[in-house]
């Protein structure tokens, strides 16, 4: 028999602990006091807070949360037996962050997290300790905010397959992109923007250098292949370098430019990296726009899809939180990669060197005679094929003109050693600006 709405408000609550009150800890206070009906009805059971640990206790999260447990050390949560489950969303892959994990799976209990760089750094430790000790570890938050990817690429794609993940990972890097598209305006001019409007950080580094982008590709990488990515393994490059001047070009070869976390398994090992890359303007991944993320996942049978939503934000991502809270309730957990830890092992990555490709690459060159025949010289030698070339007299800056080379698929060693040559030339007067070409 079906019980009624009166039996599942009468069951046992499952009791939350929560480690940070910042954005999304006070989004989820509220999310789980406004829809508690519906949450009730999900789980089969209430679901509380019944202890908390922050900083400023006085401070106005919108929730009186004055009746609440609080400890002053969130280590705390772990041996509080009054907490069934530790909600951590602390951040970072050390310190208290990852000594409240280890000490809530060490306990047994089970443990929520949007910590992407927890799991990026010690997802293979922590995925051991959760086995022995039969302690669930839920991340849906860590990667694409209110997106469901995690439950995408490990339970809903769980019988294929898959031959790469990745996608656009960071909703600062692609608003500044985006402005940067839409307005004509050059890079610090957009971050500035972005850290006003509160979509980039004071320290906007982590985000537009490429980082936060690179544990969250760790993440689906190893969910994907059933094995521990190293995040140290991953190729990371940001934004800094990409000029207005490149999103011109771009429209006018009919790309966009998306800072794209990809990775691939073939033969030789996982390649995984993060860079700014040229996709076809006709193509779904094109069209995700502003502060919007999405995932693209292909398997063996499932082929090519593709999901999008808003990547942050108190939310969306207070809303990954609850549902993998949802999760336990019911009992529904799975291994952290989706498999048994004793089947894991070390991923091999194939050397960034072998990676193969086309690519655009734009100059600054001087306006003489001469200039186009010594660079095409240098990569005839290194073996790359053009297949365009642009030059616009009319953007030039001070004495020199841009010109811009798309190639022929390459070898990534090759187009590096092309870049150098080029580089060294009296007549580039800037570093050159390449960018790997992906055709989704």
């Amino acid at each position: 028999m079906s019980s009624s709405k009166g039996d599942v408000a009468s069951k046992t609550p499952l009791r939350l602990g929560v480690a940070g009150l910042g954005t999304v800890g006070a989004g989820l206070a509220i999310l789980l006091r406004d829809n508690a009906d519906i949450i009730t009805k999900r789980a089969g059971r209430p679901i509380e807070i019944t202890a908390v640990a922050a900083r400023d206790k006085t401070r106005d999260r919108g929730i009186d949360l004055s009746a609440l447990t609080w400890h002053s050390n969130a280590v705390d949560l772990a041996s509080d037996p009054n907490v069934d489950v530790v909600v951590e969303l602390i951040g970072g892959s050390e310190g208290t962050a990852r000594a409240l994990v280890e000490a809530a799976l060490k306990a047994g209990k089970a443990v929520v997290t949007a910590n992407k760089a927890l799991l990026a750094v010690h997802g293979d430790s922590l995925a051991r300790l959760s086995a022995a000790n039969n302690a669930p570890l839920l991340f849906e938050a860590a990667v694409a905010g209110g997106i469901p990817a995690i439950k995408t690429v490990r339970e809903g794609l769980a019988a294929d397959r898959l031959l790469s993940i990745g996608g656009i990972l960071n909703g600062t890097c692609n608003y500044i992109l985006t402005a940067m598209r839409e307005t004509g305006r050059d890079f610090s001019d957009v971050l500035a923007e972005a850290q006003e409007l509160g979509y980039a950080e004071a320290d906007p580094s982590t985000d537009v250098d490429g980082i936060d982008a690179a544990h969250k590709l760790t993440i689906l990488a190893s969910l994907a292949f059933g094995q521990p990515v190293q995040f140290d393994s991953v190729h990371v490059e940001g934004i800094r370098s990409i000029g207005a001047l490149d999103l011109t070009f771009a429209r006018t070869l009919g790309y966009r430019i998306k800072l794209l976390g990809l990775a691939r398994q073939s033969d030789r090992g996982v390649e995984a990296r993060v860079a700014p890359c040229l996709v076809p303007e006709a193509t779904p991944i094109a069209q995700v726009d502003g502060v919007f993320n999405a995932v693209i996942a292909e398997g063996t049978f499932v082929g090519r899809l593709m999901v999008e939503g808003r990547g942050a934000g108190a939310g969306p991502t207070a809303s990954a939180v609850a549902a993998d809270i949802i999760d336990i309730a019911r009992g529904n957990t799975v291994p952290v990669w989706g498999t048994d830890v004793a089947t894991l092992k070390a991923t091999q990555s194939r050397p960034a060197s072998e990676w193969h490709g086309a690519f655009y690459l734009r100059l600054s060159v001087a306006d003489r005679a001469g200039v186009i025949a010594d660079i095409t010289a240098i990569l005839r030698d290194c073996g790359v094929s053009l297949s365009s070339m642009i030059q616009h007299p009319s953007a030039r800056q001070a004495q020199d003109v841009p010109l811009v080379l798309v190639t022929h698929p390459t070898d990534e060693s090759a187009m590096q050693a092309a870049r150098q040559r080029i580089a060294a030339l009296d007549v580039v007067s800037a570093e050159p600006v390449l960018i790997r070409i992906e055709d989704f």
